[in-house]
């Protein structure tokens, strides 16, 4: 029954063309399941198939998810090629708090999805480092504390609401450096926006 509620609310969000927000759902379900510890791993590793298979069909069936992920013109990698720009003119050390040029104009949203391009052009290498440290601190506690607390339903909640922050944080972080195509999906604490703040929070 569980399985059957995550895969209503994955394709909900595939017909919706937001395919990495899918994705996420998929993971923090699975690994929900494996740690909640379902001895249904092979069930679920086919129910995973199959819904990776829904994905793959409604990605190929799709022109604007197709665009998204091949990134098949310039226009369409711009935002990726303005995020490097960003990163690469920070530095080791950054041009300083607030001196992002970027920002103005030519980084299109760099405030939400782009904003970690914009901390490593005025915190350089440096900064940005030491923010990926606190995010894998913070990612460990969350793991400490599911794993310490007693009673199984606050352990599930604990270690779902980590496995979300820290996805979040490994794919939004890959976009901004080219390594993902563009997803949409936001970084924890730092993106603008009130209400997912808030809910982070």
């Amino acid at each position: 029954i569980p399985i059957i509620l995550i895969m209503i609310y994955v394709l909900l969000v595939v017909f919706e063309t937001h395919l990495s927000g899918a994705v996420l759902l998929i993971i923090i379900g699975g690994s929900m399941f494996l740690f909640g510890g379902k001895k249904q791993v092979i069930r679920l590793l086919v129910i995973a198939g199959i819904v990776l298979a829904i994905l793959l069909l409604v990605f190929f069936t799709n022109d604007y998810m197709i665009k998204r992920l091949t990134g098949s013109s310039q226009d369409e990698v711009y935002q990726e090629t303005q995020a490097l720009y960003a990163i690469g003119s920070g530095g080791l050390t950054g041009l300083g708090f607030g001196k992002s040029r970027q920002k103005y104009l030519y980084l299109p949203e760099s405030p939400n999805d782009f904003i970690f391009a914009i901390v490593c052009e005025e915190l350089g290498f440096v900064g940005a480092a030491l923010i990926v440290i606190l995010f894998g601190l913070l990612i460990w506690r969350g793991f400490e504390i599911s794993l310490r607390v007693k009673n199984k339903f606050k352990s599930l909640i604990a270690f779902g609401i980590t496995v979300n922050l820290g996805a979040q944080i490994i794919f939004n972080l890959l976009v901004v450096t080219d390594l993902l195509p563009v997803t949409g999906i936001s970084l924890p604490f730092f993106s603008y926006g009130g209400t997912a703040l808030m809910i982070e929070l």
